[in-house]
């Protein structure tokens, strides 16, 4: 716990400094966006691996279509292969990509699979949403674990039923956006603020020396083209990407109970606070008792339980006052004083919220 919030500690001055952000990291431009790919295709050359196909009778199917495709008649054969296996394709087509391009794709194992390391990718069309195909996949697939298996044990090393083909999908159809017919560019706000959206728009007027920009909602900034005098939307949009920013960041205290992870940022605070956090011990312990009769004697050995059950509280917890703070590091001190476990402290927090005293946004994960 120390540790922790130690290390929020030492951040202050990263936070307390603040270096302005360029826009190009704090919005999207409206229309530059990318566009979302899947395909549904085969893997081959598995080392025994591949899909059972009594388990998978899609990738028996899928498998039949290529044959049938390259020339090989395949009718009512059965196919009993472990060297293959159905896989789900996706990518992202960028913006403004062009056709004869590549990108990466990602493979994953729909069917029992064990590993796809080795495995060759067959072409596999990609489809937009609009039922489309604007690429196309191919190629050897890198997997990112590893896995083996004996008679009596098996041992499995990250994910090996998916992988990745740097580069193995090419373009083959281009999305229609003329970017240059815009006359008003759109900056959507990653989070949402009417501060940090009106101090992009001070910033855009200030570079173009006239009021070209207009915030429009607290995610929203437009900007006009023509009030510019620039030659093309592009030119105006690498313009507006390195003006820089200081952004305004709402009050966040965010905790992961799994990890015991605590976030905080820098405009937390704390009302004055009393806190008490108690250390009980519960201990159950089972001896059993075996009771056999006398010898000669009628009856059964028997086992009879014992159960000794104690609470134990350490009379060492007393109750910390949490002063009002100013400052992180008011917090963190504060907190700090009260000697507990990251864990535990994710338990103090949420009941300082619930008290009122918290004046952030309490988020969990």
């Amino acid at each position: 716990m120390r540790f922790a919030l130690t290390l929020l500690l030492l951040l202050l001055p990263v936070l307390a400094s603040a270096a302005p952000i360029r826009i190009k990291d704090l919005v999207e431009f409206d229309g530059v966006r990318g566009n979302d790919l899947v395909g549904y295709g085969l893997v081959v050359g598995l080392n025994g691996t591949g899909d059972g196909i009594r388990n998978s009778p899609f990738t028996e199917e899928i498998m039949s279509n290529i044959l049938e495709r390259l020339g090989v008649n395949v009718t009512g054969e059965q196919f009993r292969p472990k060297n293959v296996a159905a896989v789900l394709v996706t990518a992202t087509l960028p913006p403004f990509a062009r056709a004869g391009g590549r990108i990466d794709v990602s493979v994953s194992a729909i069917g029992d699979a064990k590993s796809l390391l080795g495995g060759t990718l067959v072409m596999t069309p990609l489809n937009a949403a609009d039922g489309e195909i604007y690429a196309v996949a191919q190629g050897a697939i890198l997997a990112g674990g590893a896995s083996a298996e004996g008679q009596g044990a098996s041992i499995v090393q990250g994910v090996p039923t998916s992988g990745g083909i740097p580069g193995g999908a090419r373009i083959e159809r281009e999305i229609a956006f003329e970017l240059n017919s815009l006359e008003t560019i759109r900056l959507a706000l990653r989070t949402p603020d009417f501060t940090t959206a009106g101090r992009i728009e001070q910033a855009i007027n200030a570079e173009f020396g006239r009021r070209v920009a207009v915030m429009q909602d607290s995610g929203t900034v437009a900007v006009s083209v023509g009030g510019t005098s620039m030659r093309s939307a592009a030119h105006v949009i690498g313009r507006l990407e390195n003006i820089a920013v200081e952004p305004e960041r709402r009050a966040r205290v965010v905790v992961d109970q799994r990890s015991g992870t605590i976030v905080m940022g820098e405009d937390v605070r704390i009302s004055r606070v009393a806190v008490s956090q108690g250390n009980l011990t519960l201990r159950v312990e089972e001896t059993p008792v075996v009771v056999q009769p006398n010898p000669f004697a009628e009856g059964s050995t028997v086992v009879v339980p014992r159960t000794q059950a104690s609470i134990e509280e350490n009379p060492g917890i007393r109750m910390a006052e949490v002063q009002s703070t100013s400052s992180l590091s008011d917090v963190v001190a504060g907190l700090n004083a009260l000697g507990v476990s990251p864990r535990d402290m994710i338990d103090i927090l949420k009941s300082i919220n619930a008290a009122g005293a918290l004046h952030a946004e309490f988020v969990m994960n």
